[in-house]
């Protein structure tokens, strides 16, 4: 009776719940930091940073873990500050991306994004190559990028892939279906 044993199938199931808490966890922490950095530790006089704590509350975060994102987003008991930093780059198709990130070592950022981008034949650009396109207003371009249904199999790839990295806050580009 091998293969029937019940705390593998256990074991196999618990490991993917845990695998989906854990990016939860990180994406609600990187939320959590930026919100504290931005507004300051105290969520009666942040709004940003008590809806983020109310959002990991409900996704059943440990508070030691709340605190402690909130203690990274100020700085305390922490060697390296983080940083906020703006990538650029082009995806399949010419498809525009700014990819914005909340990091505390920029080189190993940039050498992940730069990884991400060439997987999915794209390329990661110049300061300023797509600034153009997003600005003033990011989650607005200037103009965007019509792509058929198979085109936008290979974009929506790409982009599920950044925004899935834990350094990543924010993800934009420029296509629309045709």
């Amino acid at each position: 009776m091998s293969g029937h044993n019940k705390w593998s199938k256990i074991k196999r199931d618990k490991a993917v719940a845990d695998s989906k808490k854990s990016q939860a966890f990180s994406k609600l922490s990187r939320v959590i930091m930026v919100a504290a950095r931005e507004g300051g530790g105290d969520p009666d006089a942040n709004p940003a940073l008590r809806l983020a704590i109310d959002k990991a509350k409900a996704a059943s975060m440990p508070k030691d873990n709340i605190q402690r994102a909130v203690n990274k987003g100020l700085g305390i008991g922490m060697e390296g500050k983080l940083e906020d930093v703006v990538y650029e780059g082009y995806g399949p198709y010419g498809v525009a991306f700014l990819v914005s990130t909340l990091t505390d070592n920029k080189n190993r950022t940039v050498s992940e994004l730069r990884n991400i981008f060439s997987r999915h034949n794209g390329s990661l650009g110049e300061s300023g190559s797509t600034a153009y396109i997003f600005s003033p207003d990011p989650e607005n371009p200037n103009f965007s990028i019509s792509l058929d249904s198979d085109q936008k199999d290979k974009v929506v790839a790409l982009y599920d892939e950044l925004d899935e990295h834990d350094d990543v806050t924010a993800v934009y580009s420029n296509y629309s279906t045709a």
